[in-house]
């Protein structure tokens, strides 16, 4: 197949001011899609080119026209107010909702080529009218996901588990023993009842773009950071927890921020009415409240470095197998033939 990939945001590091937590996996995945067979045409605007200066032309292939494809994948953009929503060539506009409204329009509609809404922030509203198109899917990550939807969840690139040895990790001298990487966006809740007791109490940071943070004087914010930092901080920490948003919780949807920790040897205490936490990571790192959070914290740091610290950073990275790319890529891949249908076979091919 010969499929296109609409995508706003970075396949290298990028820049600093951006939300775009899909740069640790996404390069994987296409590279994936690739190593089964298929062409992937990237058909938003290049924005490792145009805003980091990072040339991948002669890697991937990037289209911003109407290329011919067979089938099309789109990461779900959604109304961002003064940003995506505002006339195109006005300060601070970005046209990634325009463009997939382009793309929507001339391959979902009118060809009606098979379409995958990969709903991976769940913004799409559970009335849009693209649920009921016959040539369309919608895949989330949630283990749960809305009816009709199908599962695919944040992928996991195969070389950072097959890379990951408990063992080193294990030995790494950690000076910090709560950490979090990543943004506010609608984590106050979660924030408030599992990190920032517990944080008063450790040692700790928080990096990312958070914005409302006057009722936690006592938290360490420093700021968004690279994205090639985001590693070496879980190198730093014992522990982190996976904050998430109600809507995320409530369905068994995890994020790059669960194993962008766990392959740095950094244990991930989970909210014990996460759904679907035991698949997530071992009971003994779910947590009800702060209190506990300490408690596992300072149970992590006696065991520091031992073979048992090892054998829990072994357990969390086993029970990442089934978020392996190169079975999410498999999905995708499977999900499009099916959306083809007999009557509409689609081709394997790698030119």
């Amino acid at each position: 197949m010969r499929i296109g990939y609409s995508f706003w945001g970075f396949l290298t590091d990028g820049v600093l001011d951006t939300p775009d937590g899909g740069r640790s996996y996404r390069r994987s995945v296409i590279d994936a899609v690739q190593e089964a067979g298929h062409q992937v045409v990237l058909v938003q605007a290049n924005r490792d080119l145009i805003e980091a200066g990072t040339d991948l032309t002669s890697v991937y292939r990037f289209d911003d026209g109407l290329p011919v494809l067979d089938a099309i994948i789109y990461e779900w953009r959604w109304p961002l107010p003064g940003r995506n929503t505002i006339a195109c060539g006005t300060p601070g506009h970005t046209c990634d909702l325009h463009r997939q409204q382009q793309l929507l329009d001339f391959y979902t509609h009118t060809l009606g080529l098979p379409s995958i809404v990969w709903d991976q922030d769940r913004r799409l509203a559970a009335d849009d009218s693209l649920r009921a198109q016959p040539n369309v899917r919608v895949a989330e990550y949630a283990l749960k996901p809305d009816p009709g939807a199908v599962t695919v969840t944040c992928p996991v690139p195969d070389e950072l588990l097959d890379s990951a040895d408990p063992h080193l990790l294990a030995r790494e001298s950690r000076d910090l023993y709560l950490v979090y990487v990543g943004n506010q966006y609608g984590r106050d809740d979660a924030f408030d009842r599992y990190f920032a007791p517990a944080a008063v109490q450790v040692p700790h940071r928080v990096a990312g773009k958070w914005v409302n943070v006057g009722a936690w004087p006592q938290v360490q914010f420093t700021g968004r950071c690279r994205f090639d930092e985001v590693a070496s901080i879980h190198r730093r920490a014992l522990a982190t927890v996976l904050l998430l948003p109600e809507r995320y919780g409530v369905v068994g949807h995890q994020t790059s921020r669960l194993f962008e920790s766990v392959v740095n040897g950094c244990l991930p205490l989970t909210p014990a009415d996460t759904v679907g936490a035991e698949k997530f990571t071992p009971p003994s790192l779910h947590v009800r409240d702060a209190d506990e959070v300490v408690d596992r914290i300072r149970w992590i740091a006696r065991i520091a470095g031992t073979d048992e610290h090892a054998a829990l950073i072994r357990e969390c990275l086993d029970l990442l197998n089934p978020y392996r790319t190169s079975r999410q890529a498999a999905a995708l891949i499977a999900t499009l033939h099916g959306l083809a249908g007999a009557a509409r076979p689609v081709p394997s091919r790698s030119s």
